[in-house]
């Protein structure tokens, strides 16, 4: 028993003992008394001599979590009496002392400074103040610090005690490892490592790491992020896998055209992503409107050309409308990619149009070129359902406009903007707001076949797609969404629209209203649209109630 002697005295030194150590010198204390008896019944009797109880235990390491736990809870001064063992029982003898549920502790300058507070304070709770100083330390980096107490002596009634930290290596992030989906673009890690390399290492850093790639376009956060630390180096491992960006999306409506007959159109959105690793992108797009124009648009999208930050984006569409007129218009660009989220571009704007019918008086041929600039900023939603949190997408252009045989010409300017924005209310409650507006401005008299054209699924939801044109309008949307899980929403909203159409010298307000639900199936994300619209001073008909239901898979 020489030995467990010598322990209860070295235990005993401790006057308050540190939570850490005391686990320790306990722990081998009570392991020594388990081995020696092994192969007897095992039994543990902690008996209290300040409250005179008796608590058995079923092992050694619960008899520690116990003693362990009496410094927790005020009683800084436990001591150990006595730890014998008979006839397979092993008897521990302590005294708790008394119960402190405030001590003052004093701060070195050092850390007083880090955690801004006094450098003497009474706190009810050493270790919460303890794990308060380690949290703020490994938010500076110090990932690894060590919170140090020492007993120095009392103060009036209460026990004294001298904080100090001990901060190791500050860490920042040297680099990034992706496992899983290894095939992503050279550039992707690059621009990880341009944003957050030689930052400090924390917890918030990590998160907004692991934020980021939450409903990315193309990968799919397989695991939280892991750090590996080594005595040079912290290098943040992401878990990737290839997420199914390509998709097919449908629409059928149902409604009425201008002369009140039921019509049928839809729309067809095929988007091929990512098939090759570089995150790239084509796609499709047809679209059929009750009023016999037609729109096909083809887009290509490269981001990171030779391996760089600079993208290339074009653009295809042709619109007819019966066989009144036809435009073909042609949008090359190259942009670059300032962060994560934003795009800048340049881009020549080209396009050419030709009117069908002898008669059509308010049209003329024409051809535009000129270029201009683009700024794009996406920001996913935290569920992928909703679409996008933010998303603005601002243009402007600057067009030489030649009409007829080019015995008249025009300088024209174009502006456009489109801005969302999801408002996270409460609950399952959100609030989608949007604005979108365009103009056409020229210095001379504009042709009906060159005006804006708007309305429908995407835009106007209350009227047929593309039936109103302008060379000036401006929408605001507000929706509010109810939203059942992750997988599905319900959603009620309001639109209102001012028009100017400078051709027929006329201005309206428009707005409309509907209803609809938006589910994730097995097949992909199904959604149904009620809507109706018309003009501010004129009653709402039945008639024109528009019906949309479309589906977006992906693959």
């Amino acid at each position: 028993m020489d030995l467990t002697s010598e322990l209860l005295r070295k235990a005993n030194a401790q006057i308050l003992v540190d939570g850490l150590k005391m686990k320790y010198v306990l722990l081998f204390l009570l392991l020594l008394l388990d081995v020696s008896g092994i192969a007897q019944e095992k039994t543990f009797l902690l008996r209290d001599l300040k409250l005179q109880e008796t608590k058995k235990v079923r092992d050694s390491t619960a008899a520690v979590k116990f003693l362990d736990s009496l410094t927790d809870s005020g009683y800084y001064f436990t001591r150990l009496i006595s730890a014998e063992r008979k006839n397979g029982i092993t008897e521990i003898l302590y005294d708790r002392g008394n119960n402190y549920r405030s001590v003052i502790a004093r701060l070195s300058d050092e850390v007083a400074n880090a955690v801004a507070a006094n450098k003497e304070i009474r706190v009810d709770d050493l270790d919460s103040l303890k794990s308060a100083i380690n949290d703020t330390y490994r938010a500076k980096g110090f990932v690894f610090n060590r919170v140090r107490s020492k007993y120095i002596g009392m103060k009036g009634e209460l026990p004294v005690v001298e904080i100090s930290v001990d901060p190791q290596q500050v860490r920042k992030i040297t680099g990034f490892v992706i496992e899983g989906y290894d095939k992503v673009p050279t550039r992707f890690v690059k621009n990880l490592e341009k944003e957050y390399g030689g930052k400090i290492y924390n917890d918030q850093t990590v998160r907004r790491i692991s934020q980021s790639q939450q409903n990315h376009p193309f990968v799919l956060e397989e695991r939280a992020p892991q750090t590996l630390f080594t005595k040079d180096s912290t290098n943040i491992y992401l878990y990737l896998q290839k997420r199914k960006s390509s998709s097919f999306d449908g629409v059928l409506g149902f409604g009425n055209d201008e002369e009140g007959k039921f019509t049928l159109n839809g729309t067809v959105d095929i988007a091929l992503q990512n098939m090759f690793n570089g995150f790239e992108k084509l796609s499709l797009y047809w679209q059929r409107n009750p009023d016999k124009g037609q729109t096909f648009d083809l887009r290509a999208d490269i981001p990171y050309l030779f391996k760089s930050n600079l993208g290339f984006n074009g653009n295809l569409n042709i619109f007819r409308q019966d066989s009144t007129y036809a435009n073909v218009k042609v949008l090359p660009s190259v942009y670059y990619h300032i962060g994560a989220r934003q795009k800048l571009g340049l881009r020549g704007n080209f396009e050419i149009s030709s009117v069908l019918v002898e008669n059509y008086v308010s049209g003329d041929d024409y051809r535009k070129a000129g270029g201009g600039l683009w700024y794009e900023y996406v920001e996913a939603s935290p569920f992928l359902i909703l679409g996008n949190r933010t998303a603005v997408l601002a243009s402007a252009d600057l067009l030489k406009t030649n009409y007829g045989d080019g015995d008249r010409t025009a300088t024209q300017t174009a502006f456009s903007l489109a801005a969302e924005r999801s408002f996270h209310l409460t609950g399952n409650h959100y609030i989608h707001a949007k604005a979108d507006g365009a103009m056409l401005r020229s210095g001379e008299e504009l042709m009906t076949n060159e005006l804006l054209r708007f309305g429908g699924w995407n835009s106007l939801r209350g009227f047929n797609e593309n039936s109103i044109i302008a060379n000036l309008y401006g929408m605001l949307s507000a929706e509010y969404r109810y939203l059942i899980g992750e997988d599905a929403f319900l959603d009620v909203f309001t639109q209102f629209a001012g028009v100017r159409n400078d051709v027929l010298k006329i201005g309206s307000q428009l707005y409309s209203f509907g209803m609809g639900l938006n589910i994730r199936l097995p097949f992909g994300i199904m959604s149904v649209q009620l809507s109706n619209g018309s003009q501010v001073g004129r009653s709402v008909r039945f008639s024109d109630t528009k019906i949309h239901w479309g589906v977006v898979t992906r693959f």
